[in-house]
């Protein structure tokens, strides 16, 4: 169906009917309210734990809805189903975003199930992060990753199926700074993340102790922190994703009295001697596929440079771009002692700081409970750019011609007018 729209024409979509796997907890409750009124989809099913179903979503979630908007009318009286009724679920759906809270060898298993039923799943755990053949992904940044879905899916004996996942939230405040000044060779990043109390899955009311406080460990945060972006930066080679070796980070990551928005302080060395002028230019010009084919989730602009000393700030900045975007400020340039008291400090690689924020957002930590925020819009984010794009790559004459669309006709991307 063709409908007029600022003077073009444009198709009607035909919605994609979606599951969401835990969508009792805050991170799939940011789902249902990211997707409720979404243009690409139609929440078909939600599935939580085995205490849920059977309920109404109202019932089961009971108290414990933590977000700032009422919960949408459309899904108050929908019935729960047992997420671990992997049939039932997927008979009813196109796909699924996941967000549910297990152990990692349970979330695996479970999301792994979901594909082998030809069922894509979009995940916003860390359990697959590091599975060779599955896409982690900034789409902004590498997009080319999602062509490893081919060698998953032979992996795991499916033609549709598949698993995808977003990387960890706090990452997503410096990651795409590190990628917009890869021309400059960074070979080594000092890094601090000041990271909300969402990222725990909790609010000031679940956790007072947080009021006034800062926690200088978050378990598990530092590896993700110092590995995961290289992941992000790496490249597919025999059908896996190899890591980038560079830049070598160092990370501390310490949690804050701050309810969504995580910040990062960074401190990189490059081996070029870019200017600022160049850096900054880098930053507000970078962006990607989600810009070009203008995704409905996506920043219109990526990333902002404020010229303000104190900025950016979460109380300001938190909303930039509806929570999508990443603000970036202070960039300067760093001279520090010298090894030898004779090398001038000028010797020196170059070496820039800059604080960094994004917008707090869902992240299921192994071993705590689901998080809130952004990171679920991420993943709404990463699912949009897979509707809009394997259709392309499966025309490309370097992939496998069995990449297969998983989304409606009538989002093929060859299709100009979907993408007015």
């Amino acid at each position: 169906m063709m409908l007029p729209r600022g003077g073009r024409m444009e198709m009607k979509m035909e919605k994609l009917r979606v599951g969401i796997l835990g969508a009792t907890g805050m991170v799939g409750q940011r789902f249902v309210t990211l997707l409720s009124d979404h243009p690409y989809f139609q929440i078909e099913v939600l599935a939580a734990s085995a205490r849920s179903a059977g309920k109404t979503y109202e019932e089961a979630v009971g108290g414990r809805w933590k977000m700032d908007t009422p919960m949408p009318e459309t899904v108050r009286n929908m019935k729960v189903m047992n997420v671990s009724d992997v049939e039932a679920v997927a008979g009813q759906v196109d796909m699924v975003f996941s967000a549910v809270d297990m152990t990692k060898d349970e979330i695996r298993k479970i999301e792994e199930a979901y594909a082998k039923t030809e069922t894509p799943v979009v995940s916003n755990n860390s359990a697959h992060r590091w599975t060779p053949d599955v896409p982690m992904v900034i789409p902004e940044i590498n997009l080319s990753h999602f062509d490893v879905i081919p060698f998953q899916r032979k992996r795991l004996g499916t033609t549709r199926g598949f698993i995808a996942v977003k990387p960890n939230c706090s990452i997503q405040a410096y990651a795409p700074a590190l990628a917009a000044w890869k021309e400059y060779e960074p070979y080594e990043a000092v890094i601090t993340t000041y990271q909300a109390i969402s990222g725990a899955g909790k609010t000031f009311k679940d956790w007072p102790e947080m009021v006034g406080n800062i926690i200088p460990y978050i378990g598990g945060e530092e590896e993700k922190s110092e590995r995961e972006p290289l992941r992000i930066l790496g490249r597919l080679e025999d059908g896996v994703i190899v890591p980038a070796k560079e830049p070598v980070i160092t990370c501390q990551c310490v949690r804050v009295p701050v309810l969504n928005g995580h910040t990062a302080a960074v401190f990189l060395k490059m081996r070029k001697h870019p200017s600022k002028e160049e850096l900054i230019d880098r930053l507000v010009h970078f962006s990607g596929y989600p810009q070009e084919h203008h995704l409905p989730s996506a920043p219109k602009q990526f990333i902002q440079y404020l010229e303000e000393d104190n900025r950016p700030q979460v109380a300001l900045d938190v909303d930039y771009e509806q929570g999508m975007g990443v603000s970036i400020g202070r960039l300067r340039e760093q001279r520090r002692l010298s090894r030898s008291a004779t090398s001038p400090a000028s010797e020196d690689p170059a070496t820039y700081s800059e604080p960094a924020q994004k917008a707090g957002g869902p992240e299921v930590l192994p071993g705590a409970a689901p998080a809130a925020g952004a990171g679920g819009r991420s993943a709404v984010i990463l699912w949009e750019n897979i509707c809009l794009s394997l259709k392309s790559q499966a025309s490309r004459s370097s992939l496998p011609r069995r990449l297969e669309n998983p989304c409606p006709k009538a989002m093929d991307t060859r299709n100009p007018s979907i993408l007015s």
